[in-house]
């Protein structure tokens, strides 16, 4: 089945769920798919993500709805590829309302929704100066998370220092000039205490006592942690660098940044074994894309990084732990994509999604429950001029326009080295109509024909 007849066949589920779970959306930014140690790396200390790994399902197949930030975030949220609402890149275009994602939805539920972190899917104030686009001149892209579902925020518009997030850096010593980004928080409040030092750990504060006002309340709770690390400006802190103090000074820095996000994904989940709801916590753990171009990044021998649609950029380390649902040590080739979850969340609860607008994401439940090992449709790209099709062991992609197509054999060539696109000509061209109709149906909710 076609990626388009999939999505205009597909019903909507029937608010059938008697319980609700808790949901926590983790991610990290550009972190490559071989920096962390249940993907192999050997050198950078994830221990905690390791025995999240352990405890749950691994991916080794999962991807990113776009080989860079905001749009994958769009993606998370919506179910939809971002390229149907305008996020065509980073700094581009803001989370429409008409777009009723996660926050809204699980929020109409009863649950209590927060946002931490980086945001990147619009402005976070219409009246100062603030990061990329915050303030008058980016006013028509004002989209905070307090007006898009999310009932507590302590968010960033975009990228801040991995350390002593709101200063620049500077030497060794530090700096004391302002970065020029602030956090805000619900309403448009700017945060001015507890700002210093690791910026993960800085988030991370205020997500442990949402959590444990959401259990206080007898309420299920829906948290999304987008931390900054290891994105650019990347800086660890002096005890985070001597663990690495054989490496050169940038490799120190972005080890160290790592292992410091990897500390706070375990404190989030003895924070949740000790207020006794593990069990019943679906945790999920996935990249914005691939490591940054000429960077310590690693993506484990995959081809490309950040802005490429080749694996490296695209193929991101990914775990779901959910202890009531998940048998501990599994692993998939499963082809998965960040638009899945949106679906997948939504039919363990038993929720529909808003209106009958396409998704291009699946639900995974039926992976979930060991009932498949073929997805039921396409994963399909578009970004910077690139376009790509992923049919199960099968990746099609081009540069748009007069670029030549290349065909390539995932399970055979991991590494995208041998263009077979000579060779299956048939296979070629049916791929490339459902990734022309898949792009028109884009260009057709773009349009604003998806909001009734």
């Amino acid at each position: 089945m076609s990626l388009l007849a999939f999505l205009l066949a597909a019903a909507p589920l029937q608010d059938t769920a008697s319980v609700r779970p808790n949901v926590v959306l983790l991610m990290a930014d550009d972190l490559g798919w071989g920096d962390v140690g249940f993907n192999g790396n050997d050198v950078i200390q994830t221990p905690h993500l390791d025995a999240m790994a352990a405890a749950g399902l691994r991916f080794e197949r999962f991807y990113a709805g776009a080989p860079v930030c905001s749009p994958t975030r769009g993606s998370v949220l919506t179910g939809r590829h971002p390229y149907r609402y305008g996020i065509h890149n980073a700094n581009v275009g803001h989370l429409p309302t008409g777009e009723r994602g996660l926050a809204e939805l699980l929020r109409g539920r009863g649950y209590r929704t927060g946002h931490f972190g980086k945001w990147h899917l619009g402005t976070l104030t219409e009246t100062e100066a603030d990061s990329n686009r915050g303030g008058p001149k980016g006013a028509k892209h004002y989209a905070p998370p307090w007006e898009r579902g999310f009932d507590v925020s302590f968010s960033t518009e975009a990228k801040v220092p991995t350390f002593d997030p709101m200063r620049k850096p500077g030497q060794e010593s530090g700096s004391d000039e302002p970065y020029g980004t602030a956090y805000w928080e619900t309403g448009g409040v700017r945060a001015t205490e507890n700002l210093a030092g690791d910026d993960s750990r800085v988030i991370m504060d205020r997500v442990v006592p949402f959590v444990e006002d959401a259990v206080r309340r007898g309420v299920p709770f829906f948290a999304v942690v987008w931390f900054h690390a290891p994105h650019r400006p990347v800086i660890a802190g002096p005890a985070q660098r001597e663990r690495y103090s054989a490496y050169a000074t940038p490799e120190q820095h972005y080890y160290g940044c790592i292992t410091a996000l990897d500390e706070q994904v375990g404190r989030l989940r003895a924070t949740l074994r000790s207020l006794g709801v593990a069990e019943d916590t679906l945790l999920w753990f996935c990249s914005d894309n691939g490591p940054e171009l000429n960077g310590p990044g690693s993506t484990g021998g995959l081809r490309g990084r950040k802005r490429s649609l080749h694996e490296g950029g695209i193929r991101v380390p990914a775990v779901l732990e959910w202890p009531a649902r998940v048998a501990p040590g599994a692993v998939t080739a499963f082809p998965a994509v960040t638009s899945d979850i949106l679906p997948t969340i939504l039919a363990e609860l038993g929720l529909a999604p808003a209106g009958d607008r396409p998704l291009d994401g699946i639900s995974l439940s039926a992976l979930l429950r060991g009932e498949t090992r073929e997805r039921s449709a396409p994963i399909a790209f578009q970004s910077g001029g690139q376009e790509a099709l992923i049919e199960g062991r099968y990746k099609l992609m081009r540069a748009r326009g007069p670029g030549p197509w290349q065909l390539y054999d995932l399970e055979l060539d991991r590494g995208e080295t041998r263009n077979l696109a000579g060779e299956k000509p048939e296979l070629v061209e049916r791929l490339a109509s459902i990734l022309e109709a898949w792009r028109r149906s884009c260009e057709r909710s773009e349009s604003g024909a998806d909001y009734h």
